[in-house]
């Protein structure tokens, strides 16, 4: 009897011996992935509409670089300025004269680079308030003009126009001719994006005109233009799968801080516009003025992207609205 009693001691304790082995060989052999959580980057939390707005931005020691041409009424010139220790260029327009000037920020729509010069996509509109007395700074942003390369990552692409811009309007100081009461803002397209985010974040109060928008939500307005890029859109659904794994959209999109806006708005948008839907600008419109700000929407019959063929009146339009807001 007692031997079939040590029998099964010894087969009890062979067992757990085993099994105690065999979890060893496991754990040694067993991928470290299966054992470590993964790292989620969540780098990007930072740009956030309500992060930013609480990011304490610096000014740069922004530079006149050289002139490029040399006009009539005003020179036109680049600048440089740091942002995050990279090199943003751009183009600004100084009025010749004794006396100090109101100034515009001129905040272009999207440019292909390859086609691609210091202040593309609102030369001749800077052109045309610079003959009128304003100076006109246009950012090139990073990735175009004499700037540094823009991030690899598109989303942090994107949301650095914001800083960008933030940054530009703590640098002014620097600028000559400047009346220090005076900044107005224009902007074109995606460039209206940018503006309106800028004014949520900052809660400036800068008069601020609008052409054609891109005013709706993110990332809703980048999948709108996918069918543009060669490869139709393809890989940025891929990065934006991969985005809203990690982030919650919402906090990103300006449709979700318009009444955070105190600026008054002057909103232009042509009827055959092909690239910015007549009712995303509808829709801004009544949004703005439900929140009780001084909005003048302008809609031109027949008008496209770009204005054509009413440019002039509608550029003659944004100068009597900032002549209207001046500081006197």
């Amino acid at each position: 009897m007692k031997e079939k009693i040590l029998v099964f001691v010894a087969l009890i304790i062979s067992l757990g011996i085993g099994f105690m082995v065999g979890q060893i060989v496991l754990i040694k052999t067993q991928r470290p992935s299966l054992l470590v959580n993964k790292v989620i980057d969540r780098s990007l939390d930072k740009y956030t509409i309500d992060n930013l707005s609480k990011l304490e931005i610096k000014s740069s020691d922004l530079k006149i670089e050289k002139l490029i041409k040399d006009y009539p009424s005003f020179t036109s010139n680049e600048f440089v300025m740091d942002l995050d220790s990279k090199k943003v260029s751009g183009m600004v327009n100084i009025p010749k004269g004794d006396k100090n000037y109101p100034l515009v920020v001129m905040i272009r729509g999207y440019v292909d680079g390859k086609d691609y010069f210091i202040g593309n996509g609102t030369i001749n509109s800077s052109i045309f308030f610079a003959n009128h007395g304003f100076i006109t700074i246009s950012p090139d942003f990073l990735g175009y003009g004499d700037s540094d390369a823009e991030p690899t990552n598109i989303f942090e692409a994107r949301f650095q126009t914001y800083t960008t811009v933030m940054t530009l309007l703590k640098s002014i100081d620097n600028i000559p001719n400047w009346d220090h009461k005076n900044v107005m803002i224009w902007t074109h397209s995606n460039g209206g994006q940018i503006a309106l985010t800028t004014l949520e974040i900052t809660g400036v109060n800068y008069p601020t005109v609008l052409w054609a928008p891109v005013s709706a939500a993110f990332p809703f307005t980048i999948l709108y233009y996918t069918d543009e890029a060669p490869d139709h859109g393809k890989s940025l659904r891929r990065e934006l799968a991969k985005f809203e794994e990690v982030y919650n959209s919402d906090l990103y999109s300006l449709t979700n801080y318009l009444d955070k806006i105190k600026a008054p708005i002057e909103l232009n948008q042509g009827t055959a516009d092909l690239s910015v839907p007549v009712q995303w600008s509808d829709n801004l419109a009544k949004i703005l003025k439900d929140n009780g700000l001084s909005v003048n929407y302008n809609k031109i019959p027949g008008a496209d992207h770009q204005m054509t063929p009413l440019w002039n009146s509608v550029i003659l339009k944004d100068l009597e609205f900032f002549e209207n807001n001046l500081k006197k």
